[in-house]
């Protein structure tokens, strides 16, 4: 059984899939915190964890998120974060995570995976 703080995280990675924000981090002084991830997506937990309608709440994190991400060090920090959650994230969820960026009008560059080489993200 899955406890708060392992739902909450993966409510953070709905914007793994969501955010134009995929640079892992390699060093530097991070702007955005992983709870400031975890709050601002948290509102999508419901969708990534059953599917079924992506709450407004929802996109609405994700566009915040994304107008905080001004540096490429913000998304590198907020990518590290959505990372680690989803390498304990199941395929399912991880699929409904993919789906939010289309149902929130987000786009984003880049498949989104377990694998991802944030790296290469600007």
């Amino acid at each position: 059984m899955a406890n708060s703080s392992g739902l909450l995280k993966l409510g953070t990675l709905v914007m793994f899939v969501s955010m134009l924000i995929m640079s892992f981090s390699h060093g530097g002084q991070a702007q955005i915190s992983c709870d400031t991830v975890d709050n601002d997506l948290f509102p999508c937990l419901s969708f990534v964890l059953n599917g079924g309608k992506v709450a407004p709440a929802c996109c609405s994190g994700i566009k915040t998120l994304l107008s905080l991400a001004k540096t490429k060090t913000d998304r590198q920090s907020i990518c590290s974060c959505l990372k680690s959650v989803a390498q304990s994230a199941t395929d399912g969820q991880l699929k409904n995570a993919a789906q939010i960026p289309h149902l929130c009008g987000v786009n984003i560059p880049y498949k989104i995976s377990r694998n991802i080489d944030c790296s290469k993200v600007k």
